[in-house]
């Protein structure tokens, strides 16, 4: 009996201890990770952007980061702010339910522009909607289409026809959304929004398309 009762003992103890070696190695590599991608991330946002000045914060360990870019008067652009969230990859006890939760990392872009757009407008992946994704906060005085942008089905809400135009124009431009989700128009604001869930691809080529049309929203009219 009592060599059974060591065996047993000496079995939980090397569980222990290779479970606690999983959980360290996966807390160094995570960190090491999501440094990577944040540092290859905003080094991809710095050439869309070409902003006069830039600060970078971190908000939240190895899973937070904002940065602030900043323009002198000159252009439509006034200011972005930009939030980098990442996947829990340094907690693999957590990661599972966050992966579940939240898909990919996500990047969040508030374009603050110096004129008002024609109205307000949203484009939002379909399964992007409901807890997952963002509300519309106005969505009851908004128009509704459903419509296919590259493989994915998207929705788009407008308020003016000519917002649905700038729509279909940004569909021609750029045949895949790529990690796009949404985009945003708000006019009160006189922002734009656009949320990307990040995944393998560099995020450079999709936002600089969806930066330049921005624009032309965006442009006295």
């Amino acid at each position: 009996m009592g060599t059974s009762g060591n065996i047993a003992t000496g079995s939980v103890l090397i569980f222990i201890i290779v479970i606690s070696a999983f959980i360290a190695f996966s807390f160094y590599a995570g960190k090491r990770k999501n440094r990577e991608i944040y540092t290859a991330t905003f080094r991809e946002l710095m050439k869309v952007f070409k902003s006069d000045d830039q600060t970078f914060t971190n908000i939240g360990g190895a899973v937070g980061h904002h940065g602030t870019f900043s323009f002198k008067e000159r252009g439509p652009v006034s200011r972005i702010d930009v939030t980098l969230t990442l996947l829990p990859r340094q907690a693999p006890l957590y990661m599972p339910i966050s992966k579940y939760l939240m898909r990919n990392d996500r990047l969040y872009i508030s374009i603050y522009m110096r004129y008002a757009p024609p109205g307000e407008g949203h484009m939002i992946e379909r399964d992007f909607t409901g807890f997952r994704g963002p509300e519309i906060t106005n969505i009851s005085r908004l128009h509704q289409m459903e419509f296919q942008w590259g493989d994915l089905p998207f929705f788009v809400y407008y308020e003016q026809n000519r917002m649905m135009d700038y729509f279909r124009e940004l569909i021609e431009s750029l045949p895949d959304p790529g990690p796009i989700r949404h985009i945003a128009i708000v006019p009160d604001q006189r922002k734009g929004f656009i949320l990307m869930g990040l995944q393998q691809e560099p995020i450079e080529a999709y936002l600089a398309g969806v930066y330049d049309w921005l624009f032309r929203v965006f442009e006295p009219y």
